[in-house]
């Protein structure tokens, strides 16, 4: 938990730093196996969020969309979105934090055994 708080804390500063400076884009990688069923090169975005971000990236991309979120706009149950190797926490409203010039993996979830 303390690592969770301190980490939001980093967070935050950046998001306070990034004020100052101006916009910085976020880069947004979708791994080869989703690439397999829609095109979706390597791109950045801005966004303050994962859904800030996506939504960018959805815009000039509606297949890729409807590949990785569902009809109500959540992530799909074999969808993963990491932001700076941590993988996200909230599934249905991507309110996840995206700080500048963070890099955003999305991929399919292994399963099986």
């Amino acid at each position: 938990m303390k690592q969770r708080q301190s980490h939001q804390f980093r967070l935050e500063m950046t998001f306070r730093l990034a004020h100052f400076l101006g916009p910085a884009m976020a880069k947004i990688t979708f791994t080869q196996a989703i690439q397999r069923h829609v095109a979706c090169p390597p791109t950045e975005a801005e966004g303050r969020t994962v859904r800030e971000v996506l939504e960018q990236v959805f815009a000039g991309n509606p297949l890729a969309r409807g590949y990785v979120l569902d009809e109500q706009g959540a992530l799909r149950k074999h969808m993963l979105v990491f932001v700076g190797g941590q993988q996200i926490g909230d599934r249905t409203g991507l309110s996840d934090a995206v700080p500048p010039e963070a890099e955003v993996f999305v991929m399919q979830a292994l399963s099986g055994g």
